[in-house]
This record gives C-alpha cells, sequence and structure tokens, in this order.
C-alpha cells in the first residue's frame, strides 16, 4: 500500500486524496467544503450523514475509510475517505447549488450507460472517440478495442470457472504477462516509466497484439482442459502466456526487432489534454 498523501486543486481548493489498493480516496470532508463553501465542513458531514441515515437508512461512512492525512494545523490526522465511486454517491446526497452540475452529470452517464447495455456498438464508439480525441492512429484504435473484446471473453471464461474477481484476476493476469513477455503489469508498467495510468492505454500495436495472443491462448487452454477453479486456471494462464511468448521470441528473431518497448504515451495524453480536447466528464 502507498500512503503518501497527495493534493489536486479543485475550483480553487486543496483536495487531499492517497493512493490505496490501485485507487484514489478522497478526504470527504474537503470535497463538502468545496461544494457547500461550509465554514464547518466537518459538522456539515455529521448532520448530512444523519439525515441521510433517518430519510434512507443508508449509513454513508459504510465505504469510507480512514487515512492518515496533513491537517491544517500540519499534522497527520485520522480523515475519512471515500474512492470515486463513493464520492459521487455522497454528492448526490448534499443539497447544494455547487453539487447539481455533478448530479446532472451522473444522470448522463447512468443514461448513456443504459444505452451501451442495450446497443453495446455505442461503448465502442464513445471509446473510438476517446481514444481519437487523445491523439492514437485509427489502426491503434482499432487493436485496443480488440484488446478489450479479447480480454472481456477470458475474464467472462474465468468468472465462469470459479476464478474470483480483484486478486485471483490479478495474478493469472501477471501469469499471463511474465511469461509472454518475462514482466508482470507492474514491471511493464516501470520498464514504460508508468505510474498509476493504465498499461494497455501505453502499449504499441504490437504489445497489445501479443498481449491479446497470450489472454485468447489461456481462453482457448481453459476451455479445452475444462480448468476449475483457481489452481488448475494459472496452469492455463502459464501454457497460454508461454505460447505467445514463444511466438514473440520467434518474431523478434526474424525481425531483429524488440517487441518491449519502453515507448509510452503519457506526453501525447498530456498534451490532448491541456488542449481541452477531452470533456472533463468522460
Amino acid at each position: 500500500m502507498e500512503e503518501q498523501n497527495k493534493i489536486i486543486v479543485f475550483q480553487e481548493k486543496e483536495i487531499r486524496r492517497i493512493w490505496h489498493e490501485e485507487e484514489w480516496w478522497f478526504a470527504v470532508v474537503d470535497i463538502i467544503e468545496v461544494l457547500t463553501e461550509s465554514s464547518k465542513p466537518r459538522d456539515y458531514w455529521y448532520r448530512l450523514k444523519k439525515r441521510e441515515l433517518e430519510k434512507s437508512d443508508l449509513e454513508l461512512s459504510t465505504n469510507c475509510r480512514r487515512f492518515k492525512m496533513i491537517a491544517n494545523d500540519g499534522k497527520n490526522r485520522q480523515t475519512e475517505c471515500a474512492n470515486t465511486e463513493w464520492i459521487f454517491r455522497i454528492i448526490q446526497s448534499i443539497p447544494s447549488p455547487k453539487a447539481e452540475p455533478f448530479k446532472q452529470w451522473l444522470a448522463k452517464v447512468g443514461y448513456e450507460r443504459i444505452q451501451e447495455i442495450e446497443n453495446p456498438e455505442l461503448a465502442a464508439q464513445r471509446a473510438r472517440n476517446y481514444y481519437k480525441q487523445l491523439g492514437y492512429s485509427d489502426a491503434w484504435i482499432e487493436t485496443r478495442l480488440k484488446s478489450v473484446e479479447i480480454r472481456s471473453k477470458l475474464t467472462d471464461e474465468w468468472k465462469e470457472r470459479g476464478v474470483k474477481e480483484g486478486r485471483e484476476y490479478s495474478i493469472l493476469t501477471a501469469e499471463i504477462s511474465k511469461a509472454t513477455f518475462g514482466l508482470t503489469p507492474s514491471e511493464y508498467k516501470k520498464h514504460k516509466d508508468l505510474e498509476k495510468e493504465n498499461l494497455r492505454d501505453h502499449m504499441t500495436d504490437l504489445e497489445l497484439i501479443f498481449t491479446m495472443l497470450g489472454e485468447a491462448t489461456t481462453r482457448d487452454k481453459a476451455v479445452e482442459k475444462d480448468a476449475q477453479g483457481f489452481d488448475k486456471n494459472k496452469e492455463a494462464a502459464v501454457e497460454g502466456g508461454t505460447a505467445a511468448g514463444k511466438a514473440r521470441d520467434a518474431y523478434e528473431k526474424e525481425t531483429q526487432k524488440k517487441v518491449i518497448t519502453e515507448k509510452n504515451y503519457k506526453h501525447q495524453i498530456a498534451e490532448a489534454k491541456n488542449k481541452k480536447l477531452i470533456d472533463p466528464g468522460n
């Protein structure tokens, strides 16, 4: 767990956050102070929790966690934090004009999500537009979307075969990557000088292709062996990744080119964001 406090600025106000278990956690009182302009955000948070509990029998602190963060007096103090998903739920309970744009945006996203469930092609098109705005080539975008499809088929297979989401998915993914590239995803990210960015968004076409090969072969192996449970699917993951690794070795020997690269798209993405090519709500 990384417990280094970070600060972001929203509407000229500082919001403390911390990276924990692969996601950001935000100081709830800081969010409340921004959206309500309350001089006593802790008191406001207390009243908000009490009111929501009475109204809907929902305890807003249920999914919050406490982390030590630097307070105004310069001391490390236990601070109630929520991840992005729960912060949005808390915002829905805040009766403030400043919270309304967030509520409207959440309603828009929810509506779009329902549309995508009814018509999956809409999700693919939104993804294309997103990557296009970031400056990726059409060829790369199509490869990336195909990798999403392959990954989805694999995780669906894992779910059907009794593999648990979260840690077990991560372990199996690491096994495939290690056998394919000789690097786990965390090692791969370090190689590309990435921190919390999505690794696959920073892969080249070739890297994505061999990633897909490893995952598609893993799925085939799981089906072929009727792998049930974590251990058997781990064996399939190693076999699938090994097959992709052999293909990578053959490609590199034939072309005298390395598939693994340090190249990433951080500068390209940063430039696109600076030019405001992306809707902040996306």
